[in-house]
């Protein structure tokens, strides 16, 4: 490769930083999408199985846990289109985002007027407020504007 042919640093820095992001989204991508195809390949294994305590949210309803599933699986399937798609990673990863923070809050507010057990939000911390967080994370550091120097 001559000098002329070879990627200018900037560009290479670029590219892994598209790379790393790559892989993090997609790993995000996949295990949203697994647990999408938990919930809607087996739901009543997902519901009773889940380590978050699933049953104290209400009854067991196979076909809302296939609901739920197919909103997973949208999630996915935009985490994955942002991790294959840096052009388009910005709106995907807000709209993904947005639903995981909405969750979160919708735990908040049903733990907070007593809909669930006390001190279920142990249960919901690593599934629930934990993804949104780092979603957040995730989300903000995509959307920051990058410096450039002259």
């Amino acid at each position: 490769m001559t000098a002329t042919s070879r990627p200018a640093p900037r560009a290479r820095a670029a590219a892994g930083a598209r790379d790393r992001w790559a892989w993090i989204l997609g790993m995000f991508a996949l295990s949203t999408a697994a647990n999408a195809a938990w919930m809607l390949a087996s739901p009543a294994s997902w519901y009773h199985e889940l380590p978050a305590n699933v049953p104290a949210t209400g009854a067991y309803n196979e076909h809302f846990v296939r609901d739920i599933g197919c909103a997973f699986l949208v999630m996915a399937f935009a985490l994955g289109w942002a991790a294959l798609r840096p052009a388009a990673r910005a709106p995907l990863v807000v709209v993904s985002t947005a639903f995981l923070v909405l969750h979160a809050a919708l735990h908040v507010f049903d733990s907070a007027r007593g809909y669930l057990p006390a001190g279920h939000w142990r249960h919901d911390v690593a599934g629930v407020y934990l993804p949104a967080v780092a979603a957040v994370v995730v989300a903000f550091l995509i959307l920051r504007p990058t410096r450039r120097t002259a």
